[in-house]
């Protein structure tokens, strides 16, 4: 699915949490045991949540994983993370992953941030 048939990182972001949602209605156990782990990873530590949010975003772009690039990039701006720290995570992606990360980069990042930033005005 591309980034554009989706109209927005909003509407990206609630088709993500809405699906969750099933998910868990479904699968409570399973979604309380991956929560609980996906949470203990991010949680502070030796490395900062902002770092490994931006951990996060490169591996989603190297993944592929446009609904993580979304969700990651959010959550690099909620942590605090700069345009320009976003923009060294990209590259350090691209190296790994060639055109592919650099092309979500370029285009699926800055447009989360921009989309991001207008919904914080």
């Amino acid at each position: 699915m591309d980034f554009e048939t989706r109209n927005s990182t909003e509407e990206a972001l609630i088709k993500y949490k809405k699906g969750l949602g099933l998910f868990t209605e479904k699968m409570p156990e399973f979604a309380k045991q991956f929560n609980s782990f996906t949470e203990e990873c991010f949680k502070e530590g030796t490395l900062s949540q902002k770092e490994k949010q931006l951990i996060a975003l490169g591996i989603s772009l190297h993944a592929q994983d446009e609904y993580c690039i979304i969700y990651h990039t959010k959550g690099c701006l909620d942590q605090g993370c700069s345009e320009q720290d976003i923009l060294e995570t990209i590259g350090v992606a691209a190296a790994f992953g060639g055109g592919a990360s650099m092309s979500q980069g370029v285009t699926l990042v800055q447009e989360c941030i921009q989309e991001l930033n207008q919904m914080k005005q």
